[in-house]
């Protein structure tokens, strides 16, 4: 797997936002042009040796396949996109959002999942006006994305999260238990308050 920078990645969403094609004028448009004409032609460069950008005719540049299939393939599971941002550099949910163009919600819902799999570590820090969640890859996230990248996605076990699979048949016990009418409501309310108390013992 090719590594990135975070110059890579910014380069490379660039393109990205452009349906994959950009040119000198969209770097100057971008937060790019900071760096400089020099570093930003020897990443250019860099990324063309690495074959994940190429030159067209006219000057512009082009985004690969190879590059597209780093972070925005749709075949790739998102909790590995996810993973692969964060082996670049520690983010957000809105940066890592922003980055790979998946809607929040999802973001949230699968980091949530990396995070209590100890896959990836979320540490508070505090900005100017707010706490603000970062999420860092932890060493098993990333021993599991150089296994991915060995056997393929196919051939990795299932990723499940134990706690969601417990909650949803506790939720469905719950269900069963006010649909039967033998069990007399004092004893059916005392049963469903135990099972309640499980799942708030087993809240991370």
């Amino acid at each position: 797997m090719i590594k990135l920078t975070m110059m890579d990645l910014k380069i490379l969403f660039l393109g990205i936002s452009k349906d994959g094609n950009f040119d000198e004028k969209d770097i100057e448009k971008s937060d790019l042009k900071n760096l400089g004409i020099g570093r930003i032609l020897d990443q250019l460069g860099s990324l063309k040796e690495r074959n994940l950008i190429e030159t067209n005719k006219d000057g512009s540049f082009s985004i690969t396949k190879s590059a597209k299939h780093i972070l925005w393939d749709e075949k790739i599971p998102l909790w590995a996109r996810i993973l692969r941002v964060l082996e670049i550099k520690s983010q957000n949910v809105e940066t890592i959002t922003s980055f790979l163009l998946v809607p929040q919600d999802k973001i949230k819902e699968e980091i949530e999942d990396l995070r209590k799999r100890h896959l990836v570590l979320m540490s508070p820090l505090r900005n100017e006006t707010k706490l603000e969640k970062f999420y860092e890859i932890l060493p098993e996230g990333i021993e599991l994305i150089k296994k991915s990248q060995s056997a393929g996605f196919e051939n990795l076990p299932e990723i499940k999260n134990p706690q969601i699979e417990i909650f949803s048949m506790l939720d469905q016990t719950i269900k069963e238990i006010k649909s039967l009418e033998e069990i007399p409501g004092d004893k059916k309310e005392r049963i469903l308050s135990k099972i309640l108390k499980i799942k708030e013992r087993l809240e991370i």
